[in-house]
């Protein structure tokens, strides 16, 4: 990828060497902090150099009557006015410099107070475009910016403090094709989503790889999210335990769920640390009255914690089951819980995912069975 804001932008921190030094050197770092524990050859999954990202958010820079879009500059002090961004894909990028263009031809109303717009796109072209402003919005607002939803072919929602204005939709559809089977996925303007799709897939395709060796039992899962991993995994298992602390999330799964006629899931909102509480019968959750833990002969957990890794006592809790995927965004909380983890088991397969080329960021993944 070539952009002509390398090395004043700070959204891409590597840009004076190749992408594939870039993938050897990130892993190199992952293969170095997983060497105590898994000796075999690291798999790498690359991602394309540029059109990849399908979730950004730019500030909004005004000078005069123009409105430009910003990002923070690499030496972190103020931001830089940006006329590309390769990285973003092209559902992204075909609307943000129309809209850009529409709202410094408009009326005040779609200027005024208007700090940062955020793009959620998706490999089947709908992207959704949510406008935030530090103002009341009213109907003059939603009436231009409705003309511009629909010259656009996207979705526009408006934010401001205590406001979320929707003139159509809060949410997009993706569909992607995952080891030989389509998935439909909706994904909501304040949900996680994985950024990078293409490395999405792969990410996928290697855990059910790990599910595919083990072929029986029920399938734990933590920090699930929209149910990403949880709906292509559930066709290995018999049953499967999914929890996730965000409502929205929540929300979102079970409508995924539907929309793919998975019946073998059932979510429950639950912390990490009070999966772990639940399910060691420490404490009881009226969340939890219509589940029977009991039922559940978990042979498999995957859990995809934050950069802080995972807490002691879920640690302790997927002790006791007889395969872990560990999905990590941070290679050396990863490898601090792998310390512990390795006690009762052992790592039999490991990856390394480019969610974030151009950057330091690094995802990786680990397999482990019981010894």
């Amino acid at each position: 990828m070539n952009c002509k804001h390398f090395g004043s932008c700070g959204s891409c921190g590597l840009y004076e060497i190749g992408y594939e030094e870039q993938l050897k050197q990130k892993q190199q770092r992952v293969s170095g902090l997983l060497a105590p524990f898994y000796q075999g050859e690291l798999e790498v999954f690359d991602s394309p150099t540029d059109h990849y990202r399908a979730r950004a958010e730019f500030r909004i820079w005004h000078e005069g009557d123009r409105c430009d879009y910003a990002m923070g500059n690499i030496e972190k002090k103020g931001a830089i006015n940006i006329e590309e961004c390769p990285k973003v894909i092209e559902p992204i990028e075909k609307r943000m410099w129309k809209l850009l263009e529409k709202i410094n031809v408009s009326t005040e109303v779609l200027k005024h107070r208007l700090f940062a717009v955020e793009f959620l796109a998706t490999t089947t072209d709908e992207c959704l475009i949510t406008m935030l402003y530090h103002r009341k919005l009213d109907d003059v607002w939603s009436a231009e910016a409705k003309q511009i939803e629909a010259e656009l072919n996207c979705k526009i929602m408006g934010r401001s403090r205590k406001q979320k204005v929707i003139l159509s939709d809060e949410f997009v559809i993706e569909k992607l094709d995952i080891d030989g089977k389509t998935f439909t996925y909706v994904q909501y303007e304040s949900g996680f989503t994985q950024p990078n799709p293409t490395v999405n897939i792969k990410m996928i395709e290697w855990a059910i790889k790990q599910a595919k060796t083990v072929g029986y039992g029920d399938f734990l899962e933590s920090y699930c999210g929209l149910g990403n991993f949880t709906l292509p995994l559930s066709h290995y298992f018999d049953k499967v335990l999914a929890t996730e602390i965000s409502k929205r999330s929540i929300h979102a799964a079970l409508e995924n769920c539907a929309l793919n006629h998975v019946e073998n899931i059932t979510f429950a909102r639950l912390a990490s640390e009070e999966m772990t509480e639940a399910l060691n019968g420490t404490r009881e959750f009226s969340r939890l009255k219509e589940i029977e833990l009991e039922s559940y002969n978990f042979s498999t957990v995957l859990v995809d914690p934050p950069r802080a890794g995972l807490d002691e006592g879920t640690i302790e809790l997927i002790s006791n089951i007889e395969n872990i995927i560990y999905i990590s965004c941070n290679p050396e909380t990863l490898a601090r819980d792998l310390e512990t983890l390795v006690q009762t088991h052992e790592v039999i397969d490991a990856a390394m995912y480019d969610q974030f080329p151009h950057t330091a960021h690094v995802e990786s993944g680990v397999f482990l069975r019981k010894k």
